[in-house]
């Protein structure tokens, strides 16, 4: 069953399979590879099964995910007489037995995990969500293996144990009877085994700070047992293969002559071929997919349906251009244009105008956002969108123009001898105290350069399009602490408890606990949401609904948009400086559209990131690092957006942007282009310094593409 709810429509005619490629990240899971993900890695195990040498075992023989198990024991044969008889039972997995196919072993700082000089009652333990009151620490105390009064310092060996490494053992704790284990493996089990990436920032600070990853010894870091990593054809192990780049892969798959496997060899190499022709011939196929950026995961995914035989399917691209540079948005227009061609419908939701020039069909919305949208303002061909007069038609050839002036550095941060992924050697001097914009094509390692190579003292604040982690019922309300303002203006001026105006704590309604759905779980199938009939979805009591702040309930408060709110909290009885200085940086940040109350899952990769920045503006930090600001982002909010770095960098900051849009190319003070090109063929600075300059001579592709946009 489709996950999504029914639209609200009240006519949909001839309609086909749909099938919807976003802008999602993969998931996080540290066993998810580009291999994996895209099934690649099931066609060389495969393969591995049919010709490598010596022979090892069937295909799970080649999976870093499959352990090799071995058993023996009576079984019983019912077969007409039965008769019990003893066998043994062998499986040959490739999952490396010592870092269990993660590639990484690591070790834990236990002074990081608890202060010696306390008791647990006293909150002795400094992990995370380890709260002395709360239920994670009672588990500890009322296991009866430990004094919840003593010092840790004074434990006995035995208690130390069975504090920190304790195997799991059955108690009853409060009549309720649970399976008690050690701290240590606890921790392994709840952080360690997510990928790091994933986790939200101080869960990911504490693991930083606690544990130490290192290259497994065994593997060196392939996943792979040592049998696996001993088959080999033509010289070349299953490893070695997944540690190519795709676009060498592709060669070397297409040089095996093997008759016996050749249909398989077909499809592997279309396989490859794919990810080269889509512009992701860069990656490995052992690369973590919790890595990929939101463009490539999007990218990665639409391989699975380039060599697909389906026609009459309607195909649904959510921005395919993320993550792109100019130069490599034209493959993407080829690969839409050819599943068209194919007799498939094609829908992409775009703001490049790139793309936007190859429709055959535009539908314009507006005329602006949230509230002041979802009104059709143009159809049909794009030349009637230029002379339109719509929002978009006005701004489809916006070009940029050079700054006059640029602002001088006010110091540099240095990177030296950088090897992160794909670099070579780097060494960069990164001017601070201006806006500094970090270009090259998709995979020349402009992430490695800022993510992978930054001094971890530098004090930057990171601000990128990665899933922000929380419930479904966190929505921009909660995540930037706004509703605590909020809550508390609604309780003094109805002299109540602020906790009545939280639908996650006294206020929330009964019957669904103020999630203001209903979930029902269908088993296999997947499950399905319908609005609460007992509050009408607004999530809070009836009786809390009846509490008033300037003539709006709490409902109506979370139902407004942040311009709204910006305007009612700065007026009257419900002025709440605290709640204004939130709201205009929200406003700031092109997010005024946005509803308080609206679901965090609803919102897009740029919204995430202009979400994070607004609530980072109040931080002490004196470095922004902004991953590719203008996703999601209509021509007519670029120009804001440079408004909005321009102030970071006048009140002091220094802003680091990598970027493939020219307008924030032109308008940089200083640019560093990485390249010429992708994977092994980048690692390297090819330009570095005023836009100006690279316009008057254009070396390399992003100074052809930033030419070509500029005005001069």
């Amino acid at each position: 069953m489709p996950t999504l709810a029914r639209p609200e429509a009240d006519l949909l005619e001839n309609l086909t399979t749909a099938i919807i490629v976003d802008q999602e990240r993969m998931g996080a899971n540290p066993r998810s590879t580009v291999g994996t993900a895209t099934d690649a890695n099931a066609l060389l195990r495969i393969l591995f099964s049919r010709l490598g040498k010596p022979h090892i075992g069937s295909p799970n023989a080649y999976s870093f995910n499959v352990p090799s198990v071995k058993a023996s024991g009576a079984i019983t044969i019912e077969r007409g007489n039965k008769k019990t008889v003893k066998a043994t039972f062998n499986q040959t997995g490739g999952m490396c037995p010592r870092c269990e196919g993660r590639g990484a072993i690591n070790d834990i700082d236990l002074t990081q995990l608890y202060d010696e000089t306390k008791s647990l009652a006293e909150g002795a333990i400094t992990v995370p969500g380890y709260n002395p009151d709360g239920w994670t620490v009672r588990y500890f105390t009322a296991s009866g293996f430990l004094d919840a009064d003593k010092p840790i310092r004074k434990y006995t060996k035995r208690e130390l144990h069975d504090f920190l490494y304790k195997e799991p053992t059955k108690v009853k704790i409060e009549n309720t009877n649970i399976t008690y284990e050690g701290l240590v493996p606890r921790i392994q089990k709840s952080f360690l085994s997510k990928d790091k990436e994933a986790m939200q920032p101080h869960i990911r600070a504490f693991v930083e700070r606690a544990v130490t990853f290192t290259t497994c010894p065994d593997c060196d870091g392939t996943r792979l047992s040592e049998a696996a990593r001993s088959s080999k054809i033509s010289g070349k192990s299953i490893a070695d293969l997944c540690a190519m780049e795709i676009r060498d892969l592709a060669e070397w798959v297409r040089k095996l002559q093997q008759p016996t496997v050749a249909p398989l060899l077909a499809t592997l190499q279309h396989t490859l071929d794919s990810f080269v022709e889509i512009g992701l011939g860069y990656l490995s196929l052992d690369r973590p997919a919790g890595t990929l950026s939101g463009g490539e995961a999007q990218r990665t995914k639409l391989i699975r349906h380039l060599g697909s035989a389906l026609t009459d399917v309607t195909y649904v691209f959510d921005e395919p251009t993320i993550g792109l540079h100019p130069h490599d948005i034209q493959q993407m227009n080829d690969l839409l244009l050819r599943l068209r061609d194919k007799g498939n419908t094609v829908l992409v939701v775009e703001h490049k105008p790139e793309t936007i020039a190859i429709a055959d069909h535009v539908i314009d919305l507006g005329p602006g956002a949230g509230s002041d949208g979802g009104t059709i303002t143009y159809q049909g061909p794009l030349a009637g969108l230029r002379k339109s007069g719509t929002l978009t038609g006005r701004h489809l050839d916006d070009r940029a123009t050079l700054k006059p002036e640029v602002r001088t550095p006010t110091g540099t941060l240095e990177i030296r001898g950088a090897t992160t992924h794909n670099l070579q050697h780097v060494d960069v001097d990164i001017p601070l105290g201006v806006l500094c914009v970090i270009t090259g094509v998709a995979g020349s390692g402009k992430s490695s350069l800022l993510h992978g190579s930054l001094p971890t003292d530098a004090g930057v604040i990171t601000v990128d399009q990665t899933p922000i982690r929380g419930s479904r019922r966190s929505n921009p309300a909660t995540y930037t602490g706004l509703l605590d303002p909020i809550r508390k203006a609604f309780a003094k001026a109805n002299n109540v408890k602020p906790a009545l105006f939280s639908p996650n704590s006294e206020g929330a309604c009964p019957a669904c606990n103020g999630a203001g759905v209903i979930y029902t779980d269908l088993g296999i199938m997947a499950g399905i949401t319908t609005t609460c009939e007992e509050c009408d979805g607004h999530r809070f009591q009836t009786a809390v609904l009846d509490y008033h702040l300037a003539g709006h309930n709490i409902s109506d408060v979370l139902a407004m948009s942040v311009a709204q709110a910006h305007h009612f909290f700065t007026t009257g009885d419900a002025t709440t400086p605290a709640a204004h200085t939130i709201l205009t940086r929200l406003h700031d940040v092109g997010l005024g559209y946005l509803k308080l109350g609206q679901p965090l899952t609803t919102l897009s990769g740029g919204e995430r990131q202009r979400l994070k920045l607004a609530t980072h503006m109040a931080d002490k930090g004196g470095i922004y690092l902004l991953d590719e600001p203008t996703t999601g982002l209509h021509l007519a909010d670029v120009e804001q957006l440079l408004t909005l770095l321009d102030r970071l960098v006048d009140t002091g900051k220094s802003v680091l942007v990598i970027e493939h849009h020219q307008a924030v190319m032109a308008h940089a003070d200083w640019l560093i282009d990485l390249g010429p090109g992708a994977g092994h063929d980048g690692g390297r600075i090819i330009y570095q310094g005023t836009p100006a300059d690279l316009v008057t001579n254009p070396t390399t592709l992003t100074g052809k593409h930033l030419a070509e946009y500029v005005t001069r």
